[in-house]
């Protein structure tokens, strides 16, 4: 809802079949805290975030080998934000030691270790909701599924989920939950954004229609992709020079057409083509809260304006981006 100063109110969404209200927008720590970001700056980004209405904060325990989480629970003491006023999230899958029992698993010794290992980074009692970063297919899902509620039986977090699973493996995970009476999974965090959209809306569907399940989707930009910044070259100091997998996805020519056509959506809707990129993936009845990124409070407060221009998107609009990108269709 819009104010007379021109601000808009965070709208809130559940979070899947839970009782949990996250924030349509939300702010994660991927490939910026800790490497690009220390304490001081991390707490000012997360504080614009706050200040915006965002409820919901991201990390996972392999960003920045751990130390993403140890920069955020530092930033939430240094705020000194009451317990009760935020979400707070992590993943586990990659691991942060070698070994077979602690690189790329979701088995239970790995789980059971991993998550205590995190409180103590984050320097927190509890989580509220932890995820499996990836499919494990070497592992058993009702061990998986077991490991993560009992999980919130210790009271290590409130809720799990998945990310990066496949449609059938998440049902098989719920299946196995609801046979044993154990805490089913709720949620899926899974790439979205204007250029990748098979998943969410081809795949899934189903899946959400049948189980309500929630998402709490990452890239809304791809990686700065639909910033428009890269149209003319790669700027300095940017994403796409800080490795093959940056540059692979940040610098083909192939998107330059649609993302311009994109662009000049954006400006129709007043808004910029970042904003209009994070709103139009909030826009999906099936997204709980679109996760965001910033190194610099004033990209948290430029990307916080994506809630005015979500409010201008129509069907209209979703028709001619289709006709830009394309209709999603099955995966070959």
């Amino acid at each position: 809802m819009a104010h007379g100063d021109g601000s808009v109110t965070m709208p809130m969404r559940r979070l899947g079949p839970s009782g949990l209200q996250v924030s349509v927008l939300s702010f994660g720590s991927w490939v910026t805290f800790k490497d690009q970001m220390d304490v001081g700056l991390s707490a000012e980004c997360m504080a614009a975030a706050r200040e915006a209405g965002v409820n919901f904060f991201d990390n996972a325990e392999v960003y920045a080998g751990g130390e993403s989480e140890r920069v955020m629970g530092e930033a939430i003491a240094r705020l000194g934000w009451a317990r009760h006023e935020y979400v707070v999230t992590s993943k586990f899958f990659w691991g942060l030691h070698d070994g077979p029992n602690s690189r790329n698993t979701l088995n239970r010794k790995y789980l059971m270790e991993a998550m205590p290992a995190a409180l103590e980074r984050f320097g927190l009692e509890h989580l509220d909701v932890v995820y499996a970063h990836r499919p494990d297919p070497r592992t058993p899902i009702g061990e998986t599924v077991r490991a993560f509620s009992d999980a919130i039986d210790r009271g290590w977090a409130h809720y799990w989920g998945t990310s990066e699973w496949s449609a059938d493996e998440i049902r098989a995970a719920i299946a196995i939950a609801d046979r044993h009476h154990l805490h089913a999974p709720i949620t899926e965090q899974p790439q979205y954004h204007l250029l990748h959209r098979t998943r969410m809306e081809v795949e899934y569907r189903r899946l959400f229609a049948d189980t309500g399940y929630g998402t709490t989707t990452w890239s809304p930009l791809a990686g700065g992709l639909l910033t428009g910044k890269y149209l003319d070259g790669v700027p300095e100091g940017s994403r796409a020079q800080r490795g093959e997998f940056f540059e692979r996805h940040l610098t083909s020519r192939e998107h330059d057409e649609k993302v311009r056509a994109l662009q000049a959506i954006a400006t129709e809707l007043d808004g910029t083509l970042a904003q209009f990129a994070i709103a139009w993936c909030a826009v999906n009845p099936n997204v709980s809260t679109v996760i965001t990124g910033a190194s610099r409070p004033e990209q948290v407060v430029e990307n916080m304006g994506a809630l005015a221009v979500l409010e201008r998107i129509d069907a209209d609009v979703r028709a001619r981006v289709n006709k830009i990108v394309g209709v999603p269709a099955w995966p070959n």
